[in-house]
């Protein structure tokens, strides 16, 4: 990978803050650590946000480890709001897993039951 300016840099890393920014807060609004452990999220997240958000990590990734020794003003500022929405993502992802594990759970209920039905349908039919 041809190593980019700390300018260019920046700048991309500004653009993927803005889109973590996004994603993370659809999926709940910016609150305290805190708070956001004693209040995880009512839902879960899509397949759709989790990819974009997989998307815009492995992206930064890749600036990450072609980052020059170097860094101005701007870069090391945008460096530090992509540390901020990492650790954001961090703090919410336990929450999303328990919230997809609840509906799994759920789904894996509703599948027992439909089994169920359709065993007293077919039986049903049989006595007939």
């Amino acid at each position: 990978m041809v190593p980019l300016a700390p300018t260019k840099l920046a700048q991309n890393f500004h653009e993927t803050n803005a889109r973590l920014a996004f994603f993370l807060d659809s999926l709940i609004p910016d609150l305290p650590p805190s708070e956001l452990l004693l209040n995880p999220p009512p839902y879960a997240a899509t397949p759709h946000q989790m990819a974009a958000l997989l998307s815009e990590l492995m992206r930064a990734g890749q600036w990450l480890r072609s980052l020059p020794r170097e860094k101005d003003a701007t870069l090391e500022r945008e460096l530090s709001a992509y540390r901020k929405q990492v650790e954001r993502l961090r703090v919410l992802l336990p929450s999303i897993h328990q919230t997809l594990l609840g509906e799994r759970a759920r789904l894996e209920q509703e599948r027992a039951r439909v089994v169920s039905t359709a065993e007293w349908a077919r039986r049903s039919r049989q006595t007939l």
